[in-house]
């Protein structure tokens, strides 16, 4: 595996594709990535066809991590919402997202039940609480190499100086990576990276619809960002396209208008590396 610590010392922003499962991990590596952002909302979505509202479970994750880490190297790094409770909870889910291949791990000061960063109506655990995780989570990791990603919601409750202060109190806590997530306007993601700059590395947060605006990895990374995950936009993109085919489908009866627009067997069986996969099998069949 790639050290992530190390990738996010380079000039070179680094950009993280949000996925879900060993597939979309598989396809985002195969394209060229140097990281992927295992994305807590991707899940709900995709295996249980919910919001982001704080249903999925740290064993839920934990088994995603898991199925990702057989399949692809590169570095994953893992959207562990609330850390699934208190400091405690914290410690334990650190060590186990660690143990199944987890490169960074992702904390958040929302009270349960949380919810996406860019829908209303969150509410915070206070600044010490959210320290206190931090410090837990520091402690539980088996290796320095495990980065502990640091994220506040306050912007888009209590506004944006106190977002500031709490990832202030986020980075003295030891977190390496801070995420201030749902900045409003470019004035506050550029006020934020020349308070941040020669402190800690920044993680911005594109989401398509969200209350950040889009922007680019080239013009994140001259704000002074050193990671930018899209951490829905496969998703977004995989249920724009499957719609269109089922009613196209439903529409013709038939698969034919796709042809152009979809792999056949032999195609996805190359992306799977089935080929490699039968001969490796072969090694072990009795003479």
């Amino acid at each position: 595996m790639n050290n992530l610590k190390q990738r996010l010392m380079a000039d070179e922003i680094l950009l993280a594709p949000g996925g879900y499962d060993a597939l979309s991990a598989c396809m985002i590596e195969q394209a060229g990535f140097n990281a992927m952002y295992l994305s807590g909302a991707s899940i709900a979505y995709t295996r249980f066809g919910r919001p982001d509202i704080g249903l999925i479970s740290m064993n839920e994750v934990a088994e995603t991590i898991a199925v990702i880490r057989e399949r692809v190297d590169l570095p994953i790094i893992v959207d562990a919402d609330t850390g699934f409770g208190n400091a405690l909870n914290v410690h334990r889910t650190v060590r186990l997202f660690e143990r199944m291949g987890a490169s960074a791990i992702q904390l958040e000061d929302q009270m349960m039940p949380k919810r996406c960063g860019h829908l209303k109506g969150k509410t915070l655990v206070s600044k010490d609480e959210m320290v206190g995780k931090i410090k837990s989570a520091v402690d539980a990791r088996a290796s320095d190499n495990t980065l502990i990603i640091a994220r506040t919601d306050a912007i888009g409750v209590n506004g944006f100086e106190d977002a500031m202060d709490r990832a202030e109190a986020f980075h003295e806590a030891g977190a390496d990576v801070l995420f201030i997530e749902a900045p409003e306007n470019l004035e506050q993601m550029q006020l934020m990276n020349d308070y941040f700059r020669d402190k800690t590395p920044l993680l911005a947060n594109m989401v398509e619809g969200g209350s950040t605006p889009i922007s680019s990895a080239k013009e994140l990374q001259e704000m002074g960002y050193k990671l930018v995950i899209f951490p829905g936009a496969m998703v977004r993109a995989y249920t724009f396209m499957a719609q269109n085919f089922l009613k196209s489908l439903k529409e013709n009866g038939s698969t034919k208008a796709y042809a152009t627009s979809m792999l056949n067997l032999a195609q996805l069986n190359q992306l799977l590396g089935t080929d490699e996969m039968l001969a490796k099998g072969k090694q072990y069949h009795g003479s």
